[in-house]
């Protein structure tokens, strides 16, 4: 099934009588195809749970549309728009068991859809089965693991066949082990069930992962959409450039002037098509090269050995922030010298227009 979302708006009024109105989702707009599996990403507070909300009918927009498919589900009450929501805090009834929790969404189904009990019994197996619970099926929720209770949470989602499932900062309950088991649970999940999947996330190394599609948000505006690699290597703007990568971009304070660009007082790479005047530089850790006669200096204050890589951590004047560069341990660094030397790969560096942010392109 594929979402569609037009001009979509949510404003909060004020909690009080001086405060303003909070526009949580601004304009946003924004296509998911059938079938894949879509990260909403963002700082916390840039609403990408509110935009969640809105889709799953749980809150309603102030302005703009939601389809799914042809059919304009804006107005549709959340129960019957065939979605399946799972809370970040799994949500489980502590008295019941992993059976009860899984079959509690089909016990509820009225009329046509009515089903016997057989059939319930036989769906929340089949469910219990996909996410790799159906040997738990008598435990109670506090008799598991943070993990397992997921797993139930996620198989309560899945066993009304939803044609939208849709997942609330699932993994941040969980110790670093088991999110990166669980993301990987998750990814097959959607694989073998094709259904088109919705992930709100802040951790952009797990949206990158996981994801066929990110959608990068901020105070509550569409940044820029598409596939992780992308994304990553196209950013639109310093803040998409920034929010991606680990170790984060590493940013300077840099100035185009006749062609060439200048950090500090060296120009360390030639950028045509580019007018005179002050921008943002962002070089990616792994766009430095480090060499004898490289075109920008750093003062050097530590070597990480990190097995197949190093880490070079130095520092340098046009910059506030410290400076990490990721090279191949094949590469000789004294760890005793005072400043190291590198060539920037243009492919890993960015310009950005000293006002507005927005990317600036060169040849």
């Amino acid at each position: 099934m594929n979402v569609k979302i037009e001009k979509l708006t949510k404003v909060f009024p004020s909690r009080d009588k001086k405060g303003s109105e909070v526009r949580a989702v601004d304009n946003f707009n924004l296509e998911i195809p059938d079938g894949k599996l879509v990260c909403l990403l963002g700082p916390s507070g840039c609403g990408k749970s509110t935009l969640l909300y809105m889709i799953c009918g749980l809150e309603s927009p102030t302005e703009g549309k939601i389809f799914f498919g042809d059919t304009d589900v804006t107005d549709i009450p959340s129960e019957k728009r065939g979605v399946g929501l799972v809370f970040q805090n799994y949500a489980l009834y502590p008295h019941l068991t992993v059976r009860q929790n899984i079959k509690f969404p089909l016990e509820n189904f009225k009329g046509d859809a009515k089903l016997s009990k057989e059939e319930m019994e036989k769906r929340a197996l089949e469910a219990a089965k996909l996410v790799q619970i159906d040997g738990l099926m008598d435990r109670k929720p506090g008799q598991m693991s943070g993990g397992q209770q997921q797993r139930v949470a996620i198989a309560r989602a899945l066993v009304k066949m939803p044609k939208v499932l849709l997942m609330d900062e699932p993994l941040s309950n969980l110790d670093a082990r088991l999110r990166l088991q669980t993301r990987e649970e998750i990814r097959r999940i959607q694989r073998e069930t094709g259904i088109t999947t919705i992930f709100v996330t802040h951790d952009q190394e797990e949206a990158m992962s996981i994801s066929d599609m990110i959608v990068v948000m901020k105070d509550g505006v569409f940044h820029q959409a598409g596939k992780p690699q992308d994304v990553y290597d196209d950013p639109v703007n310093k803040f998409v450039a920034n929010f991606l990568g680990t170790p984060a971009i590493n940013n300077f304070e840099g100035r185009v002037k006749d062609g060439g660009l200048y950090i500090g007082d060296e120009r360390v790479l030639d950028v045509k098509g580019v007018g005179d005047k002050d921008v943002w530089v962002g070089i990616r850790p792994e766009g430095f090269e480090v060499s004898s006669d490289g075109k920008l200096t750093c003062e050097l204050t530590g070597v990480d050995v990190m097995g197949r890589d190093i880490s070079v951590v130095c520092k340098n004047k046009a910059s506030d922030a410290v400076i990490r560069a990721i090279i191949s341990a094949e590469n000789d660094v004294d760890p005793k010298s005072t400043n190291v030397r590198f060539n920037v790969k243009p492919h890993k560096t960015y310009l950005f227009d000293k006002n507005t942010e927005e990317r600036i392109s060169f040849t």
